[in-house]
């Protein structure tokens, strides 16, 4: 991810896919995207304005897209949503850039929020 990160600002999004080669081909032939790969089933991408994704893990979400905004206090962002009204359907976990936690808005859709800090008490 390119530049100072916003706080509580969008920062990421993140496609899910059923072919990550596939999508990158796709994604770098139509618009000149680059990537990066972290295994084999998820690369993201840089050059397209706004950073991304594509996650090969979850088939189930494809044709709906994760928009993720940063928090620099993870589990602050987790008490806020929680207390504006959203719904959280997967608490924080760890990733290799750093830890996440994905929840529902009041309308249905699914957003999450990471931070690249460690839990205050790590």
């Amino acid at each position: 991810m390119t530049g100072a990160p916003r706080d509580l600002g969008i920062q990421y999004v993140e496609f899910a896919v059923g072919d990550v080669p596939a999508a990158k081909r796709f994604y770098g032939e139509a618009f000149g995207w680059t990537f990066q790969d972290y295994g084999p089933t998820y690369a993201s991408f840089s050059n397209a304005a706004v950073d991304g994704g594509f996650n090969g893990e979850t088939p189930e979400q494809v044709g709906r897209p994760l928009i993720i905004l940063y928090a620099a206090n993870l589990e602050d962002a987790q008490r806020r949503v929680e207390r504006a009204g959203g719904h959280i359907v997967k608490p924080i976990f760890s990733f290799p850039g750093g830890r996440r936690f994905h929840f529902t808005d009041p309308a249905g859709n699914e957003l999450a929020i990471w931070s690249d800090r460690q839990a205050p008490n790590e």
